[in-house]
């Protein structure tokens, strides 16, 4: 007999186990072996996606399928200007960090934009001393699609070194919108058993005890608390 989950409204084991095998394998693609996703599995993640938490329901998400080979070409070029701007301006890293490999936009099955919505302002609640909560429920929507797609099988990559103004023009997108994020979507030869930066030695995990407190700021936490890693 399986051991029972101990609080009453929770999954099932291998649902949970399930869960968190998402989070901890989800990765940052930048490698994809072009493909196809079926219809179905999109409308999948995107249904995802579009039912995570959002601060006053305000749901601040639109996605931009991009089909058209030439605007990813576009979106390709943008990313590319913006990167050597980003090597720049990172001084003595300059080099390191144009060796990394930061998009997959013209090899992935599919590009997802996602941006924020013209009119947002009119949303008050929960955004009137906090205004960027919008781009807060965008990103757990952009959470959901990830974490989704791993479940799926399928790898995604968060690009955001681009302009967002020579990014809306590009999609025609209305004035007052902002696009956020680029995802890079589709199948992979293999999933990165590490964060892709972590392996090429530009950042580590810190650890969680540096980032959990008790009370106030920079008091450490019960130690219990940060057990797992």
């Amino acid at each position: 007999m399986s051991e029972q989950p101990a609080e009453p409204h929770a999954f099932s084991l291998p649902e949970q186990q399930a869960v968190y095998r998402a989070i901890y394998e989800r990765r940052d693609m930048r490698h994809f072996s072009g493909g196809v996703v079926s219809d179905d599995l999109l409308q999948r993640l995107l249904s995802a996606a579009h039912h995570a938490p959002s601060v006053g329901f305000m749901q601040p998400w639109r996605f931009i399928r991009v089909r058209n080979r030439s605007l990813r070409e576009g979106l390709h070029t943008l990313i590319e200007q913006e990167r050597v701007l980003t090597a720049r301006a990172l001084g003595e890293r300059e080099d390191e960090f144009m060796k990394l490999k930061v998009q997959g936009v013209l090899d992935a099955a599919e590009v997802l934009v996602v941006a924020l919505p013209p009119g947002r302002e009119q949303h008050v609640f929960g955004r009137r001393t906090l205004p960027e909560m919008d781009l807060a429920s965008a990103a757990c929507a952009i959470q959901n699609l990830w974490l989704a797609a791993r479940a799926e099988g399928l790898g995604m990559g968060w690009v955001s070194i681009f302009s967002p103004q020579q990014l809306a023009q590009l999609l025609l997108m209305p004035e007052g919108s902002k696009p956020v994020a680029v995802l890079c979507l589709g199948p992979v030869q293999a999933f990165y058993d590490q964060p892709m930066l972590q392996a090429e030695h530009w950042a580590h995990r810190a650890p969680l005890a540096d980032m959990v407190f008790e009370d106030y700021w920079a008091k450490p936490a019960s130690p219990h608390a940060c057990a797992r890693e």
